[in-house]
């Protein structure tokens, strides 16, 4: 999928050391883009420097430590300029864990990562967004922000968190400029769910036969799903989420 509109453009993409978030760099840097990866682990970002050396750039840090992130914003700027689009993509799993067996500790690492991290990325850029006029965001939810089952009770609410918010940015701001939309994956083959492949892989087999695609998706295809909903395209789409789910939410 090309889209020559990316040439020249600055994204800067959260947890892009590795699964979809890496897919994520690699597919905006073959469309031309200059690509700013945030991540708490260094990964494959060293090895994509070195394949790009004048588009891509990276920080290591946390998304939910306030500091950290307002450093990551900073250094983007004064590599590439303003960024363009902004992909919150980082997020962590609760093992399925039940109300009753989430600690708070777990709770609110959920919770500090997968929605105050969003909320501090955004609140961080959108100033820059808004000042021109112009901006795209796209967060990333979950089939377990639409329906239950797709994780345990602190990720399912902190998804759930992600979509209301999501609606809610592109409503504020979409008069000013802001497109915001999110993205809900079901099955995508990453590191983080590296888990249900552990073994004969019975949980990855189970999950590949209650999808009605009959498999797992591949990071790449979240990718190509981003490459369309950060371009003019798709410039009607505010305020949605859209599942790449293989028809999960469909059953």
């Amino acid at each position: 999928m090309k889209f020559e509109e990316y040439t020249g453009k600055t994204v800067l993409v959260t947890g892009g050391a590795s699964g979809i978030g890496q897919a994520q760099a690699i597919a905006f840097l073959e469309n031309g883009a200059n690509v700013f990866a945030f991540d708490i682990n260094e990964g494959d970002l060293p090895k994509l420097q070195q394949e790009y050396p004048s588009q891509f750039a990276y920080t290591i840090g946390s998304i939910s430590v306030k500091d950290d992130v307002a450093h990551a914003v900073k250094e983007a700027c004064e590599v590439f300029g303003e960024i363009d689009i902004l992909l919150n993509t980082a997020g962590v799993l609760d093992g399925f864990a039940k109300t009753l067996d989430t600690d708070e500790a777990l709770w609110d690492k959920i919770m500090d990562t997968n929605v105050k991290g969003t909320y501090f990325m955004t609140n961080e850029i959108l100033p820059h967004m808004l000042a021109r006029k112009s901006g795209i965001i796209v967060n990333m939810a979950s089939i377990a922000g639409l329906v239950a089952g797709g994780g345990g009770a602190a990720y399912t609410a902190s998804k759930h968190a992600i979509i209301g918010y999501t609606k809610q940015l592109d409503m504020d701001y979409c008069r000013e400029g802001i497109r915001a939309n999110a993205i809900a994956p079901g099955a995508i083959q990453t590191p983080m769910n590296q888990a249900d492949f552990a073994g004969d892989g019975e949980m990855a087999k189970w999950v590949a036969e209650e999808t009605p695609a009959g498999r797992w998706a591949q990071p790449s295809e979240v990718a190509s799903l981003t490459l369309y909903l950060a371009s003019s395209a798709a410039d009607y789409i505010h305020g949605t989420v859209v599942p790449i789910d293989g028809g999960w939410t469909a059953k």
